[in-house]
C-alpha cells in the first residue's frame, strides 16, 4: 500500500519529535504507526530516516535524487529499445540493398 506524502512526512515529524520520550526506537515507531494507522512500524522509521536524508541531517540518497535516478533509468531503457529497433531496421534495409534486383 502506498501512503500519501502528507502521511509520510507527518509520521516522520511525529517520530522525530516523540523519539526522546521512549526508551527504544521501536517503541516510538510502534506508537506513531498506531496513531496514524500505518500497517507496520518499520515503515515509520524508514520514512523518518529518509526525511533526515532529505533534510541533510543524515548521509544518503535524497528522495529527489532517487526520482531522478528512476527517470534516467527509464530513459536509458527507452533509448536501448529504440536503438534495438533502429539496429534491426538498419540491418533489414542493408540486406534489401545487397539483394540482387528481381526481374
Amino acid at each position: 500500500m502506498r501512503y500519501p506524502v502528507e502521511i509520510r512526512s507527518q509520521a516522520a515529524a511525529m517520530y522525530i519529535s516523540c523519539r526522546p520520550e521512549y526508551s527504544t526506537n521501536e517503541q516510538a515507531d510502534r506508537h506513531v504507526a498506531k496513531l496514524l494507522g500505518v500497517g507496520h512500524y518499520d515503515t515509520v522509521i524508514k520514512w523518518a530516516r529518509q526525511s533526515e536524508v532529505d533534510d541533510g541531517v543524515r548521509a544518503g540518497v535524497s528522495t529527489d535524487e532517487k526520482e531522478e535516478l528512476r527517470r534516467l533509468r527509464r530513459e536509458v531503457a527507452d533509448l536501448k529499445r529504440t536503438n534495438g529497433i533502429l539496429r534491426a531496421a538498419s540491418a533489414f534495409f542493408a540486406a534489401e540493398l545487397d539483394r540482387p534486383p528481381s526481374k
